[in-house]
């Protein structure tokens, strides 16, 4: 019956039993552990377990833990997590109204808030509906009807533009915030303390969100809504292009909604609540998620001779000639991942900044050092060796999930495609464009891959992949590998 976030422990002093719970998605983190003397903990970070429990793990999201029982049951069972392939046609509006219910709802608050807004499709939707129904609200009352809105970037980076047109197409208060590099590296150390991780996407992406976190807090704002979950319900990330057919698109996202109490949940709630900023994140309210994974995933699929993009469904479901949520291309714009919307070269300047830490004689003798999901480039080396010297546990290094990822992906995704298998890029970089990854997934051309600061592009054979790793785009003859498809 509970509907929102939450983790949490009740015990009866009556028959003195007790039973833990975390919501459905696992947005707030929660972790269980066992003492030598039969004793058992919970925590919201596991650095509060590690001194006194044996032996300690995630809380699994959707379950429940009763003493009685001495285990867990599964409290949220949605119709989507048997990954049955639904057939429910897509309906625009009842897309939208599940979507600014979901809003709504999360406005509920008695402290001074604010958006997220990086200027992407997500963020942008949350915003506007946000500012169109922020009058109808208590907060209202008692805050006033200004809408403030925060981004965070590197100098001249796409988000801070973006972020920049919207906040001035709706109206918002604006604060945009700059770092640097040299900022980003400072702080790693204290974002995996926070993090409690080593999974490099993650660090990327929480490292400008806990800078940013800190100067929102320092406003006295208090809690801020965000647009994570839209990529995993929808298949918003660009490999999702490459999936052969309707039921592996779908399997997809039910494994990425699973696991996202160990990506983007874990890094929004603690790169957040690291400075005690509360994040709200209505894509993953209850009803809207019932509504999005019900849906038959062919609406979700990219399909270019009728002028679908990725998360068409969405943009369609606000495309309002009327009474417009956001400027049309706004709406359109490509998906940019975080850790690469700050700025393209923050991911260049982790590389070459861990690339000066690591040797290669460390990198020789990884396996040695690091058994278990060993490090398989030096920046995920260099954030190895950080959280290993904080978590030294063995419990703690098995919380973090590890395998191959390509562009955000699942390991079970990269058999889509065969030259995925010999690669290992994280960032959504790794697939460039729209009509690059189709004309690939079609068998029509070519799939530009880019590394650097510039996108691949050009005279590039069809049949081949341009991939270019340096600080400019791959054009004709400066394409540093081609890989025959």
């Amino acid at each position: 019956m509970l509907d929102g976030v939450f983790a949490f422990v009740l015990y009866d002093t009556r028959n003195r039993t007790y039973m833990a719970a975390r919501d459905a998605i696992g947005v707030n983190p929660l972790y269980i552990g066992w003492g030598g003397d039969g004793s058992v903990w919970f925590a919201s970070e596991m650095k509060a377990l590690n001194e006194d429990c044996v032996r300690f793990e995630l809380f699994p999201p959707g379950h429940l833990y009763s003493s009685a029982a001495a285990g867990f049951r599964r409290w949220y069972n949605p119709a989507w997590f048997l990954e049955q392939v639904p057939s429910t046609p897509y309906d625009p509006l009842v897309l939208r109204a599940a979507f600014e219910k979901a809003v709504v709802k999360r406005l509920m608050t008695d402290v001074p808030f604010g958006v997220l807004l990086s200027g992407g499709l997500d963020s942008s939707l949350v915003a506007s509906v946000t500012k169109r129904h922020l009058v109808e609200t208590e907060a209202a009352k008692k805050f006033g009807t200004e809408l403030h809105s925060f981004v965070v970037g590197l100098e001249g980076s796409p988000d801070l533009k973006a972020a920049r047109e919207v906040a001035d197409y709706l109206g918002t208060i604006h604060h945009e915030f700059h770092f640097t590099v040299q900022d980003g590296i400072d702080a790693i150390e204290e974002v995996i303390y926070h993090d409690e991780t080593y999974d490099v996407t993650t660090i990327r992406a929480s490292t400008p969100m806990f800078l940013m976190a800190r100067k929102i807090k320092s406003l006295g704002v208090k809690m801020v809504l965000s647009g994570e979950g839209s990529d995993e319900l929808l298949g918003g990330y660009l490999y999702f292009h490459f999936a052969p057919n309707k039921e592996e698109f779908h399997k997809e996202t039910c494994r990425k909604v699973k696991a996202l109490h160990q990506y983007d949940c874990l890094r929004a709630n603690k790169a957040t609540s690291a400075w005690g900023l509360e994040v709200r994140v209505p894509f993953l309210d209850k009803e809207f998620i019932d509504v999005a994974m019900g849906m038959d995933p062919e609406w979700k699929m990219y399909d270019k001779s009728l002028g679908r993009i990725e998360k068409w469904v969405m943009r369609k479901a606000f495309d309002d000639e009327e009474h417009p949520y956001l400027p049309k291309h706004i709406l359109y714009r490509q998906k940019e991942q975080f850790s690469d919307g700050v700025g393209y070269s923050w991911i260049d300047g982790l590389k070459a900044f861990t690339e000066q830490q690591v040797t290669d004689e460390m990198m020789n003798n990884a396996a040695k050092l690091y058994p278990y999901n060993t490090p398989v480039n030096k920046e995920a080396y260099y954030y190895r060796m950080i959280f290993e010297r904080l978590f030294p546990q063995d419990s703690a290094r098995e919380t973090v999930p590890w395998g191959p990822s390509i562009a955000c992906s699942t390991p079970a995704a990269i058999e889509w495609v065969e030259q995925w298998k010999a690669s290992n890029d994280p960032s959504g970089r790794f697939i460039s464009s729209h009509d690059a990854a189709t004309d690939h997934a079609n068998g029509n051309g070519v799939a530009a891959v880019a590394n650097g600061h510039g996108p691949a592009n050009g005279a590039v054979n069809g049949g081949e992949v341009a991939v270019a790793n340096g600080h400019g785009a791959a054009n004709g003859n400066e394409v540093a590998v081609a890989i025959a498809v």
